[in-house]
């Protein structure tokens, strides 16, 4: 493992590092709260992004026209060109302008509109258009925030007049914007360190109009592949974001988080998840223990010996949540890991995506996965008719690809010791391609429990690239599998003895 204190030492300097780079410098604009301000923002962004395309295109077709006649006078062929040059309207609808005009607008809007664009811009590279992908990691780097006469009000509305007066301190800068609210430091009356979470007004009432109104701007772009079934993905993402609204949810979800590590011999030690306090939480305002750390992707600068550590610790635990808790935060982005450095733990945050799986959900989950890490084609097709990923009667086109993708994925579960993340592009790749096949061959939409849980399991993957960590999956998994059983026993004998009272 090399000296570990000598790597320890070289993150602590690399988290000073990360703070200076990770400054937040917050664009102060208020937050459209009404129907018809929400509605005027997502008109105007179409407004936008059409008039930009049509000017683009008058351009493009100008400059190719103006280059034309000067071939033709050079080369005295008006046949000379290969049509190379030609620009299409759907390039010029992705345009590097049209991307940060969506950008921008999202992190004005915030909401729902921009939960969904930092869903989608955690993917692999390769399935969303280049330009695309830019505008969305700049939306998951954050949102604008409410000017202090707007955030004065929310506070008011949810803790009271008097609201300063449950506080010592309240810092009025916040310290991160995020798609549903931004985080206030604070201090409380007794000396502890809280950060508030606190929500955007309006948000929550507007939750089906963002997602349709986002939903039309897409389809414009034409930047999703067909045959997604995009209604289905859709209501369930409505579903989930009516939840993530809800901080009294969240609250719970957390609360119940924080029992599960600290009773767990395996996580209590590496995995942390902060307090709440619940006398200064409400249904928009959401208060806990101030903890700290570096985002995941920060750790790629680290030593290898951090990084697989690090890696190690996020499967090991996303593992464990779905086997053996049946219960999982589902939501990946890398700033809900915060790696303490200096303590040689994992803090947890952010709970509002967390979500319950049956076991028997999870038995048959469990079970595809595992016939995917031993190839075994039937039990393949077997388990995922049963999940409802298939109906029984696919054609065998799409057969051999969902055989082949799933097979491909379950590729670290089969490695002996270490796989190594930063050897699976060529896997991503595939999957990519596959999937393309997929689309065009599926007869149904995917069962609604694997749109959670799939991003969570992409999110970790895609973690462990990132930090081109070397893990040994095969073991991890096998242990989780291991779990699930004897969990399945013990919830067996509870179950009988409940009954035999």
């Amino acid at each position: 493992m090399g000296d570990w204190r000598h790597t320890r030492a070289y993150a602590l300097e690399e988290v000073k590092r990360d703070t200076e780079e990770r400054l937040f410098q917050p664009k102060e604009r208020s937050v459209p709260s009404n129907s018809f301000s929400r509605a005027f923002g997502f008109a105007s962004l179409g407004a936008q992004i059409l008039f930009g395309t049509a000017r683009d295109s008058v351009v493009s077709r100008f400059s190719k026209s103006t280059k034309d006649k000067k071939e033709t006078s050079n080369n005295g062929d008006d046949n000379n060109n290969n049509g190379s040059s030609l620009v299409t309207e759907e390039s010029l609808m992705l345009s590097e302008k049209n991307a940060e005009r969506l950008a921008n607008a999202l992190c004005h809007m915030r909401g729902a509109a921009l939960k969904l664009g930092q869903m989608l811009s955690i993917q692999d590279e390769n399935v969303l258009p280049p330009r695309f992908q830019a505008a969305l990691d700049k939306v998951r780097a954050g949102a604008d925030v409410m000017p202090k006469k707007q955030l004065e009000s929310v506070l008011k509305s949810e803790l009271g007049p008097e609201w300063r007066s449950l506080l010592s301190e309240f810092d009025e800068k916040p310290m991160a914007a995020a798609s549903i609210g931004q985080v206030h430091p604070a201090v409380t009356l007794d000396g502890k360190q809280v950060v508030m979470k606190i929500q955007y007004p309006g948000v929550a009432a507007s939750i089906e109009s963002d997602v349709d109104n986002l939903m039309r701007l897409i389809r414009v772009a034409n930047v999703l592949p067909k045959g997604m079934y995009v209604e289905n993905a859709v209501a369930v993402a409505k579903k989930e974001l009516a939840l993530e609204c809800d901080y009294r949810y969240e609250m719970e979800a957390q609360q119940r988080f924080a029992t599960l590590v600290r009773e767990d011999p395996e996580c209590r030690d590496v995995f942390y998840v902060p307090d709440v306090v619940p006398e200064l939480s409400s249904q928009r305002i959401l208060t806990t223990e101030r903890v700290h750390g570096v985002h995941i992707d920060s750790v790629a600068a680290y030593p290898q010996e951090i990084r697989d550590v690090v890696g190690t610790r996020l499967l090991a635990l996303t593992l464990k949540e779905l086997y053996e808790w049946c219960y999982m935060q589902t939501d990946p982005n890398w700033g809900n890991f915060l790696y303490d450095a200096e303590k040689d733990v994992l803090n947890l945050i952010d709970f509002g995506a967390a979500k319950e799986y049956s076991p028997d959900f999870v038995e048959n989950y469990l079970e595809m996965v595992h016939a995917c890490a031993i190839k075994d084609a039937d039990e393949i097709i077997a388990r995922s008719t049963k999940l409802g990923f298939l109906t029984g009667d696919e054609s065998r086109v799409m057969l051999d690809a969902h055989v082949e993708a799933a097979i491909t994925v379950g590729a670290p579960f089969r490695t002996e010791g270490l796989h190594e993340f930063g050897s699976t592009t060529s896997m991503t790749k595939r999957v990519t391609e596959l999937g393309s096949i997929m689309l065009k061959h599926r007869l149904t939409p995917p069962p609604d429990e694997s749109y959670s849980l799939h991003r969570k399991l992409s999110g970790a993957f895609l973690a462990c690239i990132k930090l081109n960590a070397r893990v040994p999956c095969k073991e991890l998994f096998h242990h989780a599998r291991e779990r699930f059983y004897q969990r399945q026993q013990e919830r067996s004998r509870e179950s009988k003895a409940m009954h035999a009272e």
